[in-house]
């Protein structure tokens, strides 16, 4: 079910449409690639198509195992800065990320399914927030970096 799917419905639902649809298109944006493409570096940056599909499973793995689960980043074994979170390792591949991605997600769901919006989640090392909140930043930061895996996507199929 897509955003526009849900127009009049309540407002989670109407939240959840949009971060699926975001989760999902960041994952087309590797449709078709071969593993060099997928890690091409095509700006300063680390940023890769690769590279952002593994930070934003990192960031939902942080906003909702961290902040909403309560379990410490180091707990989690995740590395401690966005930065960090677009490294590639040399085993990493469309299918590894990708399924990595989709766990995270699934993850996602499971912490967040039995809480209020208006819930107030202690977890982040900034302080505490409301699982409203936890949604508005897990959809804006996909949303951004969706626009960088679209250009980057582009440079690639036209260069």
């Amino acid at each position: 079910m897509g955003s526009f799917d849900v127009p009049l419905d309540e407002e989670r639902t109407q939240l959840e449409a949009f971060i699926e649809e975001y989760r999902g298109a960041l994952e087309a944006t590797l449709d078709g690639l071969t593993e060099e493409q997928a890690r091409r570096r095509l700006v300063p940056s680390a940023t890769t198509l690769l590279g952002l599909l593994k930070h934003v499973t990192w960031m939902q793995r942080v906003w909702f195992e961290e902040c909403v689960g309560g379990t410490s980043r180091r707990e989690l074994g995740l590395v401690q800065s966005p930065d960090e979170s677009f490294r590639l390792a040399d085993d990493d591949t469309i299918a590894s990320v990708t399924a990595a991605h989709r766990e995270a997600c699934a993850t996602a769901r499971a912490k967040a399914a039995d809480l209020p919006l208006d819930a107030v989640v202690t977890g982040h090392r900034a302080g505490p927030r409301t699982l409203r909140w936890v949604y508005l930043q897990v959809l804006r930061e996909l949303a951004h970096h969706c626009g960088h895996a679209d250009i980057l996507r582009e440079q690639i199929l036209v260069g």
